[in-house]
């Protein structure tokens, strides 16, 4: 049986059981795949956790459940200490679910009823309640073991995924198991690795259960891992006679009244990240501090989008938005940008600015801008809220892609990306540490250095996305989470593309 770190392919729950459904239609029979996601998830619990002092196996009565009645029945086999507490009644077990009963009971497990049990004090959890069918509300009965589990302070193995979070989404339905890992079966499904899934899956691990390899090939994958490694990759060596003018120059745009930290950030990330200059238009009060902080940065005070105009020429890429403000300076900046034809990263509140219809009727007037929201800026931009967002980030995404154009990165845990390609990526670094002040700033400046050293938007975005968390990353590894400033992961941005 093979146990893997998770690959780069995503799937929806649909596509999962269509492989299921592929590999017993090919002659695999439901229980044998049933009995290798048992054992790969028993092998693995004694793994992590060797000779538990009890196992206790939360089961509800779909295949979810079968998977872990098999890992009950093999630790009676082992004379692991074992016992199972169902969800449901037993006569409710049908299919494979209920061959999966039969073999624990022939092995001699302790099965009993929710109700007529107590919660373990000892060992280990295995959460085998709800599988990845769910997408409504957990009901009332399964709630309560939910929080049971949660109560425990035991450590749980989720069985495929965290019962309660929505495989598609990364939503939870009401409640949610919290996992110190998951073992997912067959393909890692999309929903574990954003929104809530983050949070309660703990380690993901895939198991595929040998599903035979010419199967995947007849899905069509559109979502996808962001791999650093692979997309350092994208950045072209430097040549021995290189000068600043063969890495562009980046101009950052924002700064308003009382807002003059962000573009400073923003500078900072770009020229740390390879662009060859970094210039600054913001308000004139703020370029002292620019300059002290920062010689090498190019600092401009501008009064009105006409003085920016005149600053456009020397420009490869635009940067708009770190503390741009809402104000009418603000509103004549973000439209002479946006008229330059230039390419754009654009954030913060040029994103607001633009969702309240003050800016160009007809925008997007081209493709190649990044537009980097949070759930809430999102929301405005739809329409909506930012918990409607965060209910479905894939759904999200799609349509700011669609209603903006260029790339889009949805940010939070598990940052999304998605450009013109169609493939959503999935970024999978980052950290608590990052809820902070000021880190969306440094990522637009990672992103503007990456356009300007002549990558795509869409290549910059998946890169700069997945840069800025894996900083984040060891910064909080040198630092720590708490306290983690903006920042503290530029030096660190440098390092990582210098490896």
């Amino acid at each position: 049986m093979k146990i893997t770190a998770p690959d780069s392919n995503l799937y929806t729950s649909a596509q999962v059981y269509a492989l299921d459904a592929a590999a017993i239609a090919s002659g695999i029979p439901g229980i044998q795949l049933m009995k290798r996601a048992g054992r790969a998830a028993f092998e693995l619990l004694v793994e992590r956790y060797p000779s538990p002092e009890l196992i206790t196996v939360y089961c509800g009565a779909g295949k979810n459940g079968g998977d872990g009645l098999i890992v009950a029945a093999l630790a009676a086999q082992k004379k692991v200490p074992v016992q199972v507490i169902l969800l449901a009644s037993p006569d409710k077990y049908e299919g494979e679910a209920r061959l999966a009963y039969d073999y624990s009971l022939q092995e001699g497990v302790k099965i009993t009823r929710a109700a007529e049990t107590q919660p373990p004090q000892v060992g280990v959890v295995v959460d085998a309640l709800v599988g990845l069918g769910l997408n409504v509300q957990v009901r009332p009965e399964c709630a309560h073991l939910i929080e049971q589990i949660n109560q425990t302070g035991l450590p749980v193995l989720a069985i495929d995924l965290p019962s309660g979070l929505d495989a598609d989404t990364g939503a939870d339905h009401g409640a949610v198991v919290k996992a110190d890992i998951t073992i997912t079966f067959i393909g890692v499904k999309r929903g574990l690795l954003t929104g809530r899934g983050p949070a309660v899956c703990g380690q993901v691990v895939l198991a595929d259960l040998d599903i035979p390899a010419d199967l995947y090939a007849q899905q069509d994958v559109s979502y996808e891992q962001l791999h650093l490694i692979d997309l350092l990759e994208l950045l072209p060596p430097r040549s021995a006679d290189a000068h600043k003018g063969n890495f562009g120059h980046v101009l950052v745009i924002g700064g308003d009244h009382g807002y003059g930290g962000a573009v400073i950030m923003a500078a900072e990330a770009a020229a740390r990240s390879g662009a060859g200059l970094v210039s600054v238009a913001t308000r004139p009060e703020h370029i002292p501090a620019i300059l002290t902080r920062s010689p090498e940065i190019i600092a401009r005070g501008v009064a009105s989008g006409q003085e920016l105009e005149l600053l456009l020429s020397r420009a490869t890429v635009l940067v708009v938005g770190p503390g741009l403000g809402r104000s009418p300076w603000s509103e004549q900046l973000l439209q002479v940008a946006a008229k330059s034809g230039l390419p754009m990263v654009v954030d913060a509140d040029a994103l607001n600015i633009i969702a309240e219809g003050r800016v160009l009727p007809d925008w997007p007037s081209h493709a190649n801008c990044i537009y980097t929201p949070h759930p809430t800026e999102a929301g405005r931009l739809l329409g909506s809220t930012n918990v409607i967002v965060n209910q479905n980030r894939f759904d999200a995404i799609a349509q700011l892609q669609q209603k903006l154009g260029g790339t889009v990165i949805l940010k939070g845990a598990g940052s999304l990306v998605l450009g013109e390609s169609g493939v959503t990526g999935v970024v999978t670094a980052g950290n608590p540490g990052m809820a902070t002040g000021g880190m969306g700033d440094v990522l637009s400046g990672i992103l503007g250095a990456l356009i300007a050293q002549g990558l795509a938007v869409e290549d910059a975005a998946q890169l700069g996305a997945v840069l800025h968390a894996s900083a984040a990353d060891l910064a909080a590894e040198k630092i720590g989470q708490r306290g983690l400033m903006a920042t503290d992961i530029i030096p660190y941005v440098a390092q990582l593309l210098s490896e």
